[in-house]
């Protein structure tokens, strides 16, 4: 699969932008365990052009982990060429438009999914940014508004008329939020539609190897992202491209290799962001680093109350002592084989 002149081999794995999760610790944590392509979390593209603090913040990218992408979202046109140029000059390696955040706040805006309502003012922007710069800039949105509108097939073809470098389609309506299961049958029909010719990335309920390996031979999408399956399961990565390679299912962690992922993780969150805020954003990880532990509903609240540092790599070392080589489940049953 290639995106302008960035290639990424066969059947690659992408991680989705997730607000106060995909930050520079995550992405390395995901990274190591071979994600392929990642974006940063994503950024208000008025945010951006007034020099907001956060959201200039979220420009810093690392050679570590390139490629990746910078993703905006707005609802003036205007203001989101201006985001994307400012954002050129981070130098990722290319720019991807929101269409498909489904938050209130945003969408109710007409940012995000919200530009599902209005299809010409969707494709301006994106033919306008498309314009200004000159990295590969993609999209990622929904299948439509609502059960009513489930328009992809079309929009796709028109937001690929404007040049953009791929598409990414979550396979619900902004409607469902993240509820219901994803309907990769539009995915599908989107990527086998003889007028695309540009990259079609699957997106939605992906949280197993072998789910991933059934949406790429029935749908023939070029690639997959995962999103919400990754928090506090960096692993994904790992297992899902060593089954796509061999047919076999990696066994899940022993619990030493899960405490040496979350150390290392809290300490390059600590390096990025103050204390008390890599705290409580490493928690949604940490509450799920350690899934499946028996009797760990008292540790589990410590690990998810405490705003003491040392205290929770104590914790943390305490779980690896007590447990060391345990593995919580057998994959080949958490998959379903």
């Amino acid at each position: 699969m290639t995106i302008g002149n960035i290639s990424l081999g066969d059947h690659p794995l992408f991680l989705a932008p997730m607000e106060e999760i995909t930050d520079p610790s995550f992405r390395m944590i995901c990274k190591i365990n071979g994600a392929d392509f990642m974006f940063t979390e994503f950024i208000s593209s008025d945010g951006l052009i007034r020099d907001g603090r956060k959201s200039v913040r979220k420009l810093d990218i690392y050679d570590f982990e390139r490629p990746i992408g910078i993703q905006l979202y707005g609802h003036l046109v205007d203001a989101m060429v201006e985001a994307a140029l400012i954002a050129e000059g981070a130098q990722p390696e290319l720019i991807d438009i929101n269409f498909g955040c489904p938050v209130k706040k945003i969408a109710h805006r007409g940012a995000g999914s919200g530009m599902l309502r209005n299809i010409p003012l969707m494709i301006e922007m994106t033919e306008a940014i498309v314009k200004a710069v000159k990295l590969p800039v993609t999209v990622k949105t929904r299948l439509g508004w609502d059960e009513d509108s489930r328009i992809i097939v079309d929009v796709a073809e028109r937001l690929q008329d404007t040049g953009i470098k791929a598409i990414t389609i979550h396979g619900r309506t902004r409607a469902q939020f993240y509820k219901g299961v994803a309907d990769w049958t539009l995915i599908g029909a989107v990527k086998n539609n003889p007028r695309m010719f540009i990259p079609v990335i699957g997106n939605g309920d992906i949280d197993n190897p072998v789910k991933a390996k059934e949406m790429f031979d029935r749908y023939g999408v070029d690639g997959i992202m995962i999103g919400r399956a990754s928090v506090g399961r960096p692993w994904i990565f790992r297992d899902t491209k060593h089954y796509l390679v061999t047919g076999e299912l990696l066994p899940e962690p022993a619990v030493n290799e899960k405490a040496d992922l979350a150390l290392l993780h809290l300490d390059k969150s600590l390096e990025y962001k103050d204390g008390k805020r890599a705290i409580y954003e490493m928690r949604r990880h940490l509450s799920n680093y350690f899934k499946g532990l028996p009797h760990f509903k008292e540790t589990r609240l410590k690990l998810l109350t405490t705003l003491e540092v040392d205290e929770i790599k104590v914790l943390i070392e305490e779980i690896r002592q007590k447990w060391g080589d345990l593995r919580t489940d057998d994959n080949t049953s958490i998959y379903g084989i």
